[in-house]
């Protein structure tokens, strides 16, 4: 058969591939950005993920990865920092080794209630110290990710009132020196290990304790491998949330200001789901027979900042920042 194409039929169809070659490839078809973390698929976090992901999903194809599953914990910075990943949930204590300044975030006992710490970051202190983060990282910070408030558990029964009675408690921490200074500050014997290797470790004895927010120990059943949970309230629990930059340059302001609004209005749910959780959890956790109870709040928070101001983080914080973090409302 022979194909016959007149002059007008020619120049419309190269019309059109001159326009496809124009678009850019944004254009073109939705992007594929994947999501990394190292929660589990039944996290909060997790649902707050797949609900920035269908807001967004006339834009952007979502994939997303959970348990450390894609980059293990502690690696997603730099990933992101080297093109390999698109969006990952950043600990501040994996921002604070490459930023000293950040480190006075991942302090025991600096921020009083996750309110405060969403409101530091609408703050002026709080721009200032994100947009040091994105100038020195070559990142976009996109919002805190709260996920509850910091509390010791323990396998051995030995009553705990003051930090003297953490001394030889081998503490499950992440890895890096932001958090095992944060175990020290407890009074405990800080262990490194990953988060998905905590149960076998709890189970096994390996480790007498892991300190987490009471939705992570629902979520990944530590309470199966738990005694007691010790209220410390030591740390206000967040990371951040954050999006390689030249992904975030190459959306143009339309697309950024449709990802900001979902990633904002995922991040207030998730925040509200985590207080309510915490306070059913708390009653929940009795009635399996677990022995929660509040220790002496005032001399763990005595020791920690000791801990903490004699330590080398503490001379990389700006002058007055921790009054300028408490003046914050």
């Amino acid at each position: 058969m022979e194909s016959r194409f007149d002059r007008r039929s020619v120049l419309k169809a190269g019309a059109a591939l001159a326009a496809s070659a124009s678009l850019p490839a944004w254009a073109q078809e939705r992007p594929l950005l994947r999501m990394t973390a190292v929660f589990s698929d039944k996290d909060i976090r997790a649902d707050m993920y797949r609900m920035i992901a269908k807001d967004v999903e006339a834009d952007f194809r979502i994939e997303q990865y959970f348990m450390g599953s894609l980059f293990k914990q502690g690696t997603e910075l730099v990933a992101l920092q080297r093109d390999n990943l698109e969006i990952g949930n950043i600990a501040p204590q994996d921002i604070s080794k490459q930023v000293p300044a950040w480190s006075v975030l991942t302090a025991a006992y600096v921020f009083r209630d996750a309110n405060h710490v969403l409101s530091f970051f609408k703050s002026d202190v709080g721009a200032q110290m994100i947009r040091q983060a994105e100038d020195q990282l070559k990142i976009k910070v996109l919002g805190p990710t709260f996920f509850g408030t910091r509390q010791v558990g323990l396998k051995p029964k030995k009553r705990i009132s003051t930090p003297a009675d953490m001394a030889g408690i081998k503490l499950r921490m992440p890895p890096g020196d932001a958090w095992q200074l944060l175990g020290r500050s407890l009074g405990a014997n800080p262990t490194p290990l990953a988060f998905a290797e905590t149960y076998t470790a709890l189970q096994t004895g390996a480790v007498d304790g892991q300190d987490n927010p009471l939705p992570n120990v629902q979520a990944v059943k530590f309470y199966e491998v738990m005694s007691q949970i010790v209220l410390t309230s030591h740390l206000i629990a967040f990371d951040v949330l954050c999006m390689n930059q030249k992904t975030w340059n190459a959306m143009g302001p339309d697309r950024q200001k449709r990802f900001q609004a979902a990633v904002d209005k995922a991040l207030a749910w998730s925040v509200q789901e985590h207080l309510k959780r915490e306070a059913e959890l708390a009653d929940g956790f009795k009635k399996q027979g677990l022995d929660l109870y509040t220790p002496d709040i005032a001399a763990f928070r005595a020791y920690a900042q000791k801990v903490y101001l004699a330590s080398d983080e503490a001379k990389a914080w700006a002058p007055g920042i921790l009054d300028r973090i408490a003046a914050v409302k």
